[in-house]
């Protein structure tokens, strides 16, 4: 593992890190030596989701990152917690873990995602505009209850709404992985969202995530000396995805402003959000977390991919 921190991306025109996809091999024992290894701080299977059983309509849970504040289980949300984990049993030869970086844009990775048996995606990204550079297949996609405000206006309108119902109309019966219990101010998010499924009858299974996950995920990295705050969606997506995934591709991971050559690259590929990569008032650490995919890409572990994809 890694536990210094990222300083630039290049200087005099070489990479500060090696990265080549080119010669690219699974090392399988080390792919299971990680699998055993993150279960001894957690079962993706079974942490991945609370269920039914876990609680009944009108419980108060406390808030997972802020144990002062409490939520009520609404009858609403217990309706739409899982009878049993919605990975139960389930096991890929490959699979995509999808992130939402500009470095996407003119990828032409879109064929190459869709081609994984097993296809996780972040925050609701839009992706039938950017067909050919993301894909489609969306088996596995988390949510975050600010998406809510940031791309569907908060549900202020019908048409918000109705751009939110036909988004969700499109995952069919794919995962949708909602972290409604981590802090408080997006609960009303949470609800609108479970109200908006029931009301439709969409097809889509929701999953909300237990609350032990962030800290238990926290403890594997920082155990293995990666020094992380908060892991990001797309940190936790991998780590979970240890559990039952043999072979995991990384896209869209890549947390600067600027590619190899100096050309500038968008947060996300969707959008003109700006963010600050190394600011400390950050929740998440994300070229740290980069640095540590790419010498786990660099041992065999994961593939990650950060330039144009082969067409086949």
């Amino acid at each position: 593992m890694v536990n210094s921190s990222y300083k630039i991306l290049h200087k005099g025109g070489t990479s500060v890190f090696q990265h080549t996809v080119e010669g690219w091999k699974i090392n399988t024992s080390l792919v299971l030596e990680i699998r055993k290894d993150i279960l001894r701080f957690l079962d993706a299977e079974r942490d991945v989701s609370v269920v039914k059983s876990s609680f009944k309509p009108g419980d108060v849970i406390h808030y997972v990152l802020d144990r002062r504040r409490t939520l009520n289980i609404s009858s609403n949300l217990h309706s739409l917690l899982p009878e049993k984990s919605p990975m139960k049993g389930r096991r890929f030869k490959t699979c995509a873990v999808v992130g939402n970086s500009g470095i996407l844009l003119d990828s032409q990775c879109g064929k190459e995602i869709d081609s994984h048996d097993f296809v996780i995606r972040c925050n609701l990204a839009p992706v039938v505009e950017f067909t050919a550079d993301v894909g489609t297949k969306s088996d596995f996609i988390t949510m975050n209850p600010s998406v809510v405000q940031r791309a569907f206006g908060g549900f202020r309108n019908e048409s918000d709404r109705e751009k939110f119902v036909h988004r969700l109309s499109m995952l069919n019966d794919s995962v949708l992985w909602i972290p409604a219990f981590m802090v408080k101010g997006g609960e009303k998010h949470v609800e609108w969202v479970n109200a908006l499924i029931l009301k439709n009858k969409l097809k889509v299974r929701t999953a909300y995530p237990s609350l032990r996950l962030i800290h238990a995920v926290r403890g594997y990295w920082l155990t293995n000396k990666v020094h992380i705050k908060r892991p990001s969606t797309g940190l936790l997506m991998y780590t979970l995805s240890t559990r039952f995934c043999d072979e995991i591709h990384l896209y869209g991971f890549w947390p600067f402003p600027e590619d190899f050559n100096g050309k500038a690259v968008k947060y996300h590929y969707y959008d003109d959000l700006k963010y600050r990569y190394f600011s400390n008032a950050s929740p998440h650490r994300m070229p740290l977390e980069f640095k540590t995919l790419n010498v786990l890409h660099n041992k065999g572990a994961l593939k990650l991919t950060t330039g144009k994809c082969e067409q086949q």
